[in-house]
């Protein structure tokens, strides 16, 4: 059962995290930017996609996800969910496409007349896009207010997806931490999915003329950041929990640092936060492969991290 609702979490977290990235990236001018936003956008949508589907495997009968439509109670936070995540993939799908329209009336022109199935549909998609300083302007306006219209929509989504853990009575869900815990661990595991894609398709396509260790290095910066951030917001959650140790708490918590979960917990604080931090912010030669290494390591240490908030917290009675 756990694995469904882990991925689901672990998924859309890195969702968010393309799209905040790109946003930032917009938002901030940053004249790096140009070889990374689409990459981040695509990863953000992709992602989405993949992670919205583990919750109606779990269901075990798909038709019963139409219940939350027919008989949608605006009590529920499943309901709060769907609602979220249904309106922030409409934005990444819009957010995405936006900028690729340029591109399309390209393809338009060089295929049009090869591929005439194909070449309407670039048509279609390009909107009679011709280049004019008033189409660019109108262009630069929309995605502009998309990117600052995608963070609150992101953060709702995954502050959304904790609430569900979150307003639930159980010692190792019920905090009030959880939204911007889940926040932070899905820009943090997004950034490492980034970067890991960058890397890939700058092999595969041969970009390194576009994308280069600059790139990695300034990402690297990001990810050290959010790294030390999400440290802090997870000694803060344990340590006031672990202090008082609560009656419905402390099984909980000792299953997971001495307990059955010790491996798991102990593999993600070390192998999965800590380590990543030191790798990525080494100095000197290979910034690409260390990049690459510590997204790796954070990416499972964030998978790990989601296994001990979904599944301690429901194994316990």
């Amino acid at each position: 059962w756990g694995f469904y609702i882990i991925n689901c979490v672990f998924f859309i977290g890195i969702s968010y995290g393309g799209a905040m990235t790109s946003a930032i990236l917009r938002l901030t001018n940053a004249k790096w930017r140009a070889p990374l936003t689409r990459l981040a956008e695509a990863t953000a949508v992709a992602a989405l996609l993949v992670g919205a589907v583990f919750p109606i495997i779990d269901l075990g009968r798909p038709d019963r996800f139409l219940n939350v439509i027919l008989y949608a109670q605006v009590g529920s936070p499943i309901v709060w969910d769907v609602v979220a995540i249904g309106t922030y993939l409409v934005a990444s799908v819009v957010f995405l496409y936006l900028p690729l329209i340029p591109d399309l009336a390209i393809a338009r022109d060089l295929l049009g007349s090869r591929a005439k199935r194909l070449g309407k549909v670039y048509g279609i998609l390009s909107l009679g896009w011709r280049g004019t300083h008033a189409q660019e302007r109108a262009l630069a306006r929309g995605v502009g207010i998309l990117a600052v219209l995608i963070i609150p929509l992101a953060v709702s989504v995954h502050s959304v997806l904790a609430w569900l853990f979150a307003v639930t009575s159980r010692g190792a869900w019920h905090s009030t931490i959880l939204a911007p815990l889940f926040v932070l661990a899905a820009v943090l595991s997004g950034v490492a999915a980034v970067i890991l894609v960058i890397a890939a398709l700058r092999k595969v396509y041969g970009l390194q003329a576009f994308i280069t260790a600059r790139h990695f290095r300034y990402l690297s910066y990001l990810l050290i950041a959010l790294g030390m951030g999400y440290l802090y917001f997870m000694i803060s959650e344990y340590l006031t929990e672990g202090y008082v140790a609560a009656e419905e708490i402390a099984p909980v918590l000792e299953s997971i640092f001495v307990g059955q979960y010790a491996p798991s917990f102990w593999t993600f604080a070390i192998g999965g936060l800590v380590l990543p931090l030191f790798v990525a912010g080494l100095p000197g030669r290979f910034p690409i492969a260390r990049a690459c290494l510590a997204s790796i390591l954070v990416i499972a240490g964030m998978w790990l991290k989601r296994f001990l908030i979904v599944v301690p917290g429901m194994a316990g009675p």
